[in-house]
This record gives structure tokens, sequence and C-alpha cells, in this order.
């Protein structure tokens, strides 16, 4: 892991934040769990008198499982994205706020930075978890996946790119925080260093392979670099 000083020697010249959701703010399916949103998604498009394609029945990643149906069946990407959308706001209102998550968005407001949200859950869904625990002032901005476009979830750059744009920041005045190794792909790809947060076991070694700049295993250690 990154010691605290290597820790503070990235983030002092960072100006915005580039943070994402599900893993450095909450665990979005720990009080819904993903399969069961799964479940429910297929569910949804079966009701309709729709077949679920090869492979969806296996698929226990609700994210995972959006991109196979729009491969699969383009027609329907917006009303499976939209279903999604309503299940990911379900979760994320008995999800676990991920501690020292609250502490990083506090220390970025107490040192003048500023932060967005960047991720492949719905806007609505975050937008809704930052207002009910009272952390939508301290995000400049909220970049979910764009509704009906799977393909804009990282690891394409796309949503980081227009974070960047709204902010009015380049590359190098960012820090991209995230805990996959689809997140330091995107963030390469968009030219922003990426800690990476591993938050389960041998999980630190798959984003040093990726290529993060820094790995930490709390976002406690984050807040208190910020400071």
């Amino acid at each position: 892991m990154t010691t605290h000083q290597q820790l503070a020697d990235v983030l002092r010249p960072v100006k915005h934040v580039l943070l994402d959701f599900d893993g450095p703010v909450c665990s979005v399916f720990a009080g819904l769990p993903a399969p069961e949103v799964a479940r429910r998604l297929r569910e949804g498009l079966l009701a309709t008198g729709e077949q679920a394609p090869a492979g969806a029945k296996d698929e226990s990643d609700p994210l995972a499982l959006l991109r196979l149906l729009s491969d699969a069946r383009p027609d329907l990407t917006e009303s499976t994205d939209a279903a999604l959308a309503v299940l990911e706001t379900e979760a994320v209102r008995v999800g676990r706020p991920t501690p020292g998550g609250e502490s990083v968005l506090r220390a970025c407001a107490r040192s003048g930075r500023t932060v967005s949200v960047v991720s492949n859950n719905a806007g609505t869904a975050i937008e809704t978890y930052l207002s009910e625990h009272g952390l939508n002032g301290y995000v400049a901005g909220v970049f979910g996946r764009v509704p009906g476009d799977p393909s804009s979830m990282k690891p394409n750059p796309r949503l980081l790119l227009e974070a960047m744009e709204a902010a009015g920041t380049k590359p190098e005045h960012c820090i991209f925080i995230g805990d996959a190794a689809r997140d330091v792909e995107a963030g390469e790809a968009a030219g922003v260093p990426t800690i990476g947060y591993a938050n389960k076991p041998g999980k630190d070694a798959k984003l040093a392979a990726a290529g993060a700049v820094a790995i930490v295993g709390s976002m406690e250690s984050i807040a208190e670099a910020l400071a």
C-alpha cells in the first residue's frame, strides 16, 4: 500500500477530484444485493413478453447485464436502463456508506478542492444518495452513465472527460479515485492518474497491474492526506 507521504505527494498538485461512487462513497448493493437487482431486471423484461438473451440468466452483475442486453437487443436498451436506474435508486436508499468516503468529500472542501462524482451507476441514484445523506453541497457535478447508452460506462473515458470539461479543468490538475481496474483504464485514457481503493482482498494487485499511481486500503487515508 502507498505510504501517507507518497499519497500526500500525489495529491498536492490536485485541484479537482474525480470520485467513483460505488465503493469509494458507498456500497450501493449492500442492502439490496446485486444478484437480486439483476434478477428483478430480468423478470421485468420477461414480464413484458421479451426473451432474455443467451447468458442473461447467469449474469449476477446488473451493470454487466445491462451491457449484455443492450448488445443483444439494442431496441430494449432505453427501457432496460431506465428500469435499472429505478432499482439502483432503491438500492442506494439501503446502501452502506463507505467509511471515510464522506471524510474525503469534507477534506476536499476544506482544502479548496472541487469534486465530481463519475460513475457507471445511474446519475439519479447518485443524486438521491448524496441528497439523502446531506452531501450534495460537497459535489460540483454528478456524471453517471449516459441514460440509454451503456457504452458510456468506464473503461470508456467519456464521463471523466465530460466531468473535467464541466469543471473547466485539465487532466494535470485532477486525480481519479476508483476501486476497479476499469477505473484506472478510464483514467489513463482520459490522461488522469488514478488512486486505487483496494476495498477487497486481491484488489491491490489488480489495481497495481492496471497502473494505479497509488493504492490505499481505506478512504480515510485519502482524507488524511488531503488535509
